[in-house]
């Protein structure tokens, strides 16, 4: 996890600008992450794993104006900006750890994450899906809008060319788009959609279904009963 810090670290000032010409319809990725995060009261605890600079919880703030944050990431440079952006709110609280490793404290209604489970190994992320399980409250919601692999070899690999393609038409610097490969190719873990579907419903999470998908690129959800 060091080298995953050090990345994250070094990327912070410029992680939320590259997001949109890195995910191809970064807009309705997010809109499903969100929709999927249902509660039916307005002041739900809400956790967000890996959560960076704080893009998904930004959205989520706006369905839950009075919701309770929790914003976990082992990079403390990109929970930096997360700080600036909720400068003043506060319901949102900060907590810098390896979440695939350190205790999180707490109980929570939601449990979301986007584009940061996908780094860990698969071992650590079936780990993980459990203990999300167990700091849900009954009924709580687990959404995870992450990368995945595709069932077969040869649609992955027609999977990563349509990524390409789409970051080659964006305005990057070729030492960007190199550096944005680089970091893909060495530091992405992605494991098969359907594997992690399966691993949901061993931690004990009930209606697991996959509510957006655009190649690599999906929205699952669980829930605790």
């Amino acid at each position: 996890m060091e080298e995953l810090k050090k990345a994250f670290d070094a990327i912070a000032s410029r992680y939320d600008g590259q997001r949109r010409f890195i995910i191809p319809q970064m807009e309705e990725f997010y809109e499903a992450a969100v929709w999927a995060a249902d509660w039916p009261g307005n002041n739900p605890a809400i956790l967000d794993i890996g959560a960076g600079t704080g893009l998904l919880s930004a959205l989520l703030l706006q369905k839950y104006p009075m919701g309770n944050f929790t914003l976990v990431d082992i990079s403390e440079n990109m929970l930096d900006i997360a700080r600036a952006r909720f400068d003043g709110n506060p319901h949102v609280h900060f907590f810098v750890a390896d979440y695939s490793r350190d205790e999180i404290p707490g109980k929570y209604d939601l449990v979301c994450s986007a584009l940061s489970i996908h780094h860990l190994e698969h071992a650590d992320k079936q780990r993980l899906f459990q203990r999300i399980y167990s700091i849900l409250k009954s009924g709580g919601i687990f959404v995870n809008a992450d990368q995945a692999e595709a069932q077969s070899s040869w649609l992955s690999r027609k999977n990563l060319l349509y990524w390409d393609s789409f970051v080659a038409k964006h305005p990057f610097p070729e030492d960007e788009i190199r550096a944005v490969i680089k970091r893909r190719d060495t530091l992405d873990k992605n494991a098969p959609l359907f594997d992690q579907v399966s691993w949901l419903s061993d931690a004990g999470f009930r209606g697991v279904d996959i509510v957006y998908k655009n190649r690599i690129f999906c929205v699952f959800i669980g829930r605790k009963e």
